[in-house]
C-alpha cells in the first residue's frame, strides 16, 4: 500500500498539470475575459496545495519565490492600469531572485572544467547581446522608461539564471538539475512571449503558449523540491547508516 502512494500522488499532481493547461487552451482560445485572467492566479495555488499534501515544508527562498510570482499572476487579474503592470514586473523579477538565490547555493564554480566554463561565458554574453538587442527595441516601442527598465533586470536576471543553472547542469548531471535547468528554459520562454504579445503583436496562440510554458514550469520546479527531497533523505539514511557502523565497530 505505501508504494503505491508516491505513484498516486503523481498521477494526480500531473493531473492537475493537465487540467490547468486544458482550462488555460480553452481561456485563451474562447478569449474570454475573466477565465483569461484568473486561471493564472491558479496554478501556484492548486500546485501548493496537492504538494503540501505529501511534503510538510519548502525552504525560504522557494516560499519567497512562490509567493513573488502568486503576487505578479494576481496583480492583473482584476486591475489592467499601468501601475499594476510595473507591480506585476517588479514581483516576478523578486522571484527570479529568489531562484538565483537557491541556484548559487548549488553552483561550485571551482567544479567545473575549463572548457565547459569558457563555454558558458560564450553563452552568457551571446544571451547578453540578444538582451541588448531586444532593450533597444523596446525603447523605441515603450515610451514608459520604467516599464523598459523593469524588462531589462527582469532579463538580466532570467540569463543569470540560466547561466547558473546549465553550470549546475554540466557539473553534475542529475535528475534534480535537469528539472531546475527546464524550470529556468520555461520561465525565460514564457516572459519572452509574454513581451512579444504586449508590444509586438497580440496573437492568443502566444498568449496560450506563455500560460502553458509557464504553468509547466511551475509543475517542474515543486517536482525538482521533490527530488531534492528524495535526495536529501537518502543521503541523511546513509549517514546514519554509517555513523551506526562506525559506533559498533
Amino acid at each position: 500500500m505505501k508504494d503505491s502512494l508516491p505513484f498516486s500522488f503523481n498521477k494526480v499532481f500531473f493531473g492537475a498539470l493537465l487540467l490547468l493547461v486544458t482550462v488555460s487552451i480553452f481561456g485563451t482560445y474562447s478569449e474570454d475575459v475573466l477565465v483569461l485572467q484568473t486561471t493564472k492566479a491558479l496554478f501556484i495555488p492548486v500546485f501548493l496545495i496537492l504538494f503540501f499534501i505529501k511534503n510538510k515544508a519548502l525552504s525560504l527562498p522557494l516560499i519567497s519565490f512562490f509567493l513573488f510570482s502568486f503576487l505578479g499572476d494576481a496583480s492583473l487579474v482584476f486591475f489592467e492600469n499601468e501601475i499594476f503592470i510595473k507591480a506585476s514586473s517588479s514581483f516576478y523579477f523578486l522571484s527570479y531572485i529568489c531562484l538565483i538565490g537557491i541556484a548559487i547555493s548549488k553552483f561550485k564554480l571551482f567544479e567545473i572544467d575549463k572548457v565547459v566554463g569558457i563555454y558558458l561565458i560564450v553563452i552568457f554574453l551571446i544571451n547578453a547581446y540578444f538582451l541588448y538587442t531586444l532593450y533597444g527595441i523596446l525603447k523605441v516601442i515603450v515610451p514608459d522608461s520604467l516599464e523598459v527598465f523593469l524588462f531589462g533586470v527582469k532579463n538580466i536576471s532570467l540569463i543569470l539564471l540560466i547561466f547558473l543553472a546549465f553550470g549546475k547542469y554540466l557539473a553534475n548531471d542529475t535528475k534534480p538539475s535537469i528539472l531546475f535547468l527546464m524550470v529556468a528554459l520555461c520561465l525565460v520562454f514564457s516572459t519572452i512571449l509574454n513581451y512579444v504579445s504586449l508590444y509586438y503583436v497580440y496573437s492568443w496562440s502566444f498568449v496560450m503558449l506563455e500560460r502553458v510554458i509557464y504553468v509547466i514550469g511551475i509543475y517542474l520546479l515543486l517536482n525538482y523540491v521533490m527530488e531534492e527531497n528524495k535526495s536529501s533523505t537518502i543521503l541523511d539514511k546513509t549517514q546514519n547508516s554509517y555513523n551506526s557502523d562506525n559506533i559498533f565497530a
